[in-house]
């Protein structure tokens, strides 16, 4: 299921983000991708898998290997040692490009990369973007990332130093349940919505607002 965030989306977490701040000295950065990786290299890994199973194949019986020169060159000769391995090479480099075109259709290699690739690369670029977009850039180390990943169905919270002195990632769960509850029905504005209020209110119990608070980051769904 292919997600989208329309304008009514930006403009509800851009709302959603101002009221959690207004309660609290904490900045509150959302961000929203289509995906955290183009996983290049499990198209390739699933495209070596099937030429090591054709030559698997073709190990185990290799009277099979035979049995195709015939079908392929008719009523010939019997084949030499070279024409059946140049017949194997064949197979296997075309079953080799036959499984590396249909890995570059994107649905499909989201589909087979495992569960673990996804979430190791949605974390690496959740915090990749923190440490570049969010991380030291408030006064009191208050800055806190909600990243949603949207073809992996995943998403990640990281806070700054003085966030994570206080918390724990427990802390972030039920945001988190919130947030991946209304991905996977469709919905990731309001699961964006319902995570940013549920944060605010940590914040809000951590570091409440005081009278030199400013606005150091955008109040705004940045979407990549």
């Amino acid at each position: 299921m292919m997600l989208k965030l329309s304008a009514e989306d930006h403009a509800r977490v851009s709302k959603a983000i101002a009221a959690a701040e207004a309660k609290s000295d904490g900045e509150i950065i959302a961000i929203a991708a289509d995906q955290s990786d183009s996983y290049h290299d499990v198209g390739l890994h699933y495209a070596v898998l099937v030429l090591f199973l054709v030559l698997g194949f073709f190990a185990a019986w290799p009277h099979q290997l035979e049995a195709w020169w015939t079908r392929l060159m008719g009523w010939t000769a019997e084949p030499s040692q070279r024409e059946l391995l140049t017949l194997l090479l064949g197979f296997a480099l075309f079953k080799f490009l036959v499984a590396l075109f249909l890995m570059k259709w994107m649905p499909l290699r989201l589909l087979l990369t495992p569960g673990s690739t996804k979430t190791r690369r949605v974390r690496r670029r959740a915090v990749m973007l923190f440490k570049t977009g969010g991380e030291r850039r408030t006064i009191g180390r208050t800055g806190i990332l909600i990243y949603l990943s949207m073809g992996e169905h995943r998403a990640e919270i990281i806070g700054d130093e003085a966030i994570t002195a206080v918390t724990t990632p427990e802390t972030w769960g039920e945001a988190m349940a919130a947030l991946i509850t209304d991905v996977k029905a469709g919905r990731p504005g309001d699961g964006i919505v319902a995570a940013v209020e549920r944060i605010g209110d940590v914040l809000a119990e951590h570091f409440p607002k005081s009278s030199t608070d400013t606005n150091e980051i955008p109040d705004k769904l940045i979407q990549l």
